[in-house]
């Protein structure tokens, strides 16, 4: 994982001389002052046990092997109450802060292409207080409207101070909140509506105006539609009976009836959340979520947060339709945190919608915390990446040496102070300089990636794993632990064990390390999918103790220390026509990371002995492949060109050879995408996770080509 340098053999010995004696010097006051040695400590010590010695046996957190924890705080047992605490002990302390839209204009890019780029302000803050009471209005006003307690009423919004507001105002009142991701397409849209009953949406003025004017025909039960925005310029297109109200007079009914809320309130039983899923596997469920579940997994998620407080400040712009973003804002809400908001367009001063020369919301917020998913972590890493390959030779070969050196110390449990200030600084600053704690959940994360964020960012990068059906809670790596590849132990909230899967020849009585199927149990489990009783029974169950277990899929081994490793997941094993077992998730796993690569798709079939592969490339790395091999043509020509398929297939069998795949797991033949695969594409979820089903189905043609059958 180190990183390559051609730095003359004389000289290097010479600089690794210095190294040497530079960290002679320094490590005995960094040993006497720097209070790491803790930290050493913490990382070696055993972090979750089986609670008996049967094979099988559930791990839990050494910190609650006797009992699970279920509250955050004593008597806060729903989410309204949470919040009424958070507001009583933080009361005028900034909670949600939103910049303001200085200049909005069209750029006109050489392709001809009109982007629009925006110049934004300072951040403006609304406080504890000033939220609560938005929120108390916001439920009342919804009562007058006709919303009832323990009825359905979905948000189809962008991650906003807004949407946060109205998920506290439908906890307060005991509204089901029904959430839907933004990206989604019309017809998974009209399926959690419909499914739902919903006779309320709130959204946006450009979602209602892009995706819901639509679709609004088809939900033949929607009465009332809240825009948090304002109202849009035209809205007569609606069908009859459909009325639209912004988000402020909802909120001013509010403030003026006289609607007691407190007959409503919610028990830690009620649903709080149905939260449709991305539907990676077809059509989204809806998992009903109730209170307890989510403050079970609040618990758990915030016992691994060192010293989370006032102090920090969180950047708010993954979907909050998604269970890490909402969790980890519930997190931050209930410990006196600020969320500053932003979006993937508007995050970095490199971002899509910043115009260039003004500053992103990273740079104005500062932010101390902070959530992503890999595709996100891949993406910084290839950019630094490229601008490291574009630095003069001694700059390139002054950042590796930096590299490889605190690599090394990282791995002893050691920090390196002088790297981080002059060498590490300026990457740092992309996301703001002040990050101290970086989770990563979603989806596994390369070790590769996660190692250079570590190094690069100066701070831990923890790996999480937990599923909308945990309440997004099951693991989070804890911030002393640098070591890649693994998820962490189980967290407080929860208990872990591993289920035989013997199709794919995983045991938990396998030495060294037992594996199986992940089952998840605790507090923080949900109470099954809305309206689907078939798939509730097959993925969760409830054992003799009353316990409830969700029965993941994932594949995982506990090592030693009580922490676990996803090894495989049973849905990516395919078993080919000469009877191996192929992991897809592996062989994705393997050649992302690589420069080439922006993302991939394995595909094998048990009626053919080979793995295919789509490959989207990454366009400047491709290009100057092109450039070096003589072939000349346009973006399409080059990716639509069988020599540039060899070449870029040659540099995937290297790299898969390295990271030590079986002959049979290399892709043998691959079809290069010259379009990035986005959640509007319907081709990955909002979590950038691949969808099989729908790429399988959108490169039929090529599936048929590559596997040698005539295409029509």
């Amino acid at each position: 994982m180190k990183l390559k340098h051609n730095i003359n053999p004389i000289l290097l010995q010479f600089i690794n001389f210095v190294i040497l004696v530079y960290t002679f010097i320094t490590w005995i006051p960094w040993y006497i002052f720097s209070g790491s040695r803790q930290a050493i400590a913490k990382a070696k010590q055993v972090k979750a046990k089986p609670v008996n010695n049967k094979p099988g046996a559930a791990y839990r957190s050494v910190n609650s092997l006797h009992c699970l924890a279920s509250v955050l705080y004593p008597g806060c047992d729903t989410l309204d109450k949470v919040f009424k605490y958070a507001k009583t002990k933080f009361k005028d302390k900034k909670l949600l802060g939103t910049r303001e839209i200085l200049k909005e204009e069209d750029e006109i890019q050489p392709s001809g292409k009109v982007f629009k780029k925006v110049i934004l302000g300072k951040y403006t803050w609304l406080s504890y207080e000033d939220v609560y009471i938005k929120a108390v209005n916001f439920g009342n006003g919804l009562a007058v409207l006709g919303q009832q307690p323990k009825t359905n009423i979905a948000i189809f919004c962008e991650t906003r101070a807004e949407w946060m507001i109205a998920a506290q105002a439908c906890f307060m009142c005991n509204y089901q909140l029904v959430t839907l991701y933004a990206t989604l397409g019309g017809p998974a849209i009209v399926h959690g509506l419909n499914e739902t009953e919903v006779t309320t949406i709130i959204t946006s003025k450009e979602l209602m105006q892009t995706k819901l004017k639509e679709i609004v025909s088809q939900v033949p039960l929607l009465r009332h539609i809240i825009t948090v925005d304002g109202k849009p310029t035209t809205w007569s297109e609606f069908p009859k009976g459909v009325i639209v109200h912004t988000m402020a007079s909802v909120q001013a009914m509010g403030a003026k009836c006289c609607v007691s809320v407190e007959p409503a309130r919610p028990v830690p039983s009620d649903i709080a959340v149905i939260m449709y899923t991305s539907g990676s596997t077809g059509v989204p469920k809806g998992v009903m979520i109730s209170h307890c579940n989510i403050i079970a997994g609040i618990t758990g998620m915030a016992e691994r947060i060192p010293n989370l407080g006032e102090k920090d400040i969180y950047i708010g712009y993954l979907p909050l339709a998604h269970v890490l973003e909402l969790s980890a804002e519930l997190v931050c809400l209930s410990h006196g945190c600020r969320i500053g908001y932003s979006s993937p367009q508007t995050l970095a001063d490199q971002s899509s919608k910043i115009k260039k020369g003004s500053k992103g919301d990273v740079t104005t917020l500062k932010p101390t915390l902070m959530a992503a998913v890999p595709e996100i972590m891949d993406r910084i890493y290839k950019n630094v990446m490229n601008k490291v390959n574009e630095m003069t030779t001694f700059q390139r070969n002054l950042f590796i040496l930096a590299y490889n050196y605190k690599m090394e110390q990282i791995s002893k449990g050691y920090t390196t102070p002088l790297c981080d200030s002059l060498i590490f600084r300026k990457v740092r600053m992309l996301l703001g300089g002040k990050i101290r704690i970086l989770l990563c959940g979603g989806a596994p994360l390369s070790a590769a990636t996660q190692r250079f964020m570590n190094i690069c960012f100066c701070c831990p990068v923890g790996q999480g794993y937990g599923l909308t059906e945990s309440s997004g809670a099951g693991t989070i790596m804890e911030v002393w632990d640098y070591t890649t590849g693994r998820v962490g132990a189980p967290l407080v909230c929860c208990e872990i064990k591993l289920m035989n899967w013997e199709e794919g020849g995983y045991y938990n009585t396998d030495k060294p390390y037992p594996r199986g199927e992940i089952l998840i149990g605790g507090p923080n489990v949900t109470v099954g999918y809305y309206k689907n009783e078939v798939r509730t029974k097959t993925d969760f169950s409830v054992d003799e103790n009353g316990q409830r277990w969700l029965h993941t899929g994932d594949i995982g081994e506990f090592h030693q220390d009580g922490c676990l490793k996803i090894i495989d997941r049973k849905k990516d094993l395919v078993k080919l026509q000469a009877g191996e077992y192929v992991s897809l998730g592996k062989v994705e796993a393997a050649l992302k990371s690589l420069p080439l690569v922006d993302n991939i798709c394995a595909y094998a079939s048990s009626f053919h002995s080979y793995v295919i592969g789509f490959v989207v490339p990454n366009q400047k790395e491709l290009a100057e492949l092109a450039r070096k091999k003589g072939f000349k043509g346009t973006w399409e020509e080059i990716c639509n060109s069988p020599e540039m398929e060899k070449e870029v297939l040659k540099v995937l069998a290297e790299a898969a050879m390295a990271a030590n795949l079986e002959k049979f797991e290399i892709p043998v033949k691959i079809r290069l995408s010259p379009d990035p695969w986005t959640p509007e594409t319907g081709l990955v979820t909002d979590a950038f996770k691949l969808k099989r089903k729908e790429l399988t189905a959108y490169y039929q043609m090529d599936i048929d080509r590559l596997y040698g059958k005539n295409v029509k």
